[in-house]
């Protein structure tokens, strides 16, 4: 043997006798640290797909605040909780003013919104404003606001996200 092939023997003999001193039991399995690893790559992806349908339903569908501005929505719902369909005359048998409560309105808006959306439909019917500040930039403004919402909606409604709806539910039955 050659020099340098002797030391390898050597190296190789004394790496397999300090092998044998270590009790089996100290290694650490690679079967459990594989299933360790693979259990929380599972809770990490079920924490980003909680995550994901948290922030549509809190902060794109809150129901306590206008989807327009984020203003808080207090006494202005009022009677759309109250089982009154938009539109409908008051308990006291008046017209029902509030714009927030049109029928013309898809929105949940506070009443300022809900006067500005009115007046961006009127600019698109032709109508002119009264308000110098709605101007064109004004108009793409509400237009791009109007595109987000329609984009949000389609998401909420693709196949994706149902079938994201439908594995938290199964995954909420399981536990």
């Amino acid at each position: 043997m050659r020099g340098t092939e002797w030391r390898r023997v050597v190296f190789f003999f004394f790496l397999i006798l300090s092998l044998k001193a270590v009790d089996l039991a100290d290694i650490i399995s690679i079967d459990s640290k594989r299933t360790a690893i693979r259990s929380k790559q599972a809770d990490q992806l079920r924490r980003r797909k909680l995550l994901a349908v948290r922030k549509v339903f809190q902060c794109a569908h809150c129901v306590l605040k206008c989807e327009k501005c984020g203003t808080q929505i207090s006494d202005q719902t009022s009677d759309q909780t109250s089982g009154r369909a938009p539109g409908q005359p008051t308990n006291d048998g008046g017209a029902d003013t509030n714009p927030v409560n049109s029928p013309h309105v898809p929105y949940r808006f506070c009443e300022s919104c809900a006067l500005e959306y009115l007046d961006y439909i009127d600019r698109l019917k032709g109508n002119a404003s009264d308000c110098y500040w709605h101007n064109d930039a004004w108009l793409q403004s509400w237009h791009c606001w109007i595109d987000y919402q329609s984009a949000v909606d389609r998401y909420l409604n693709s196949r994706e996200f149902q079938k994201l709806l439908d594995e938290l539910k199964q995954t909420g039955r399981d536990r």
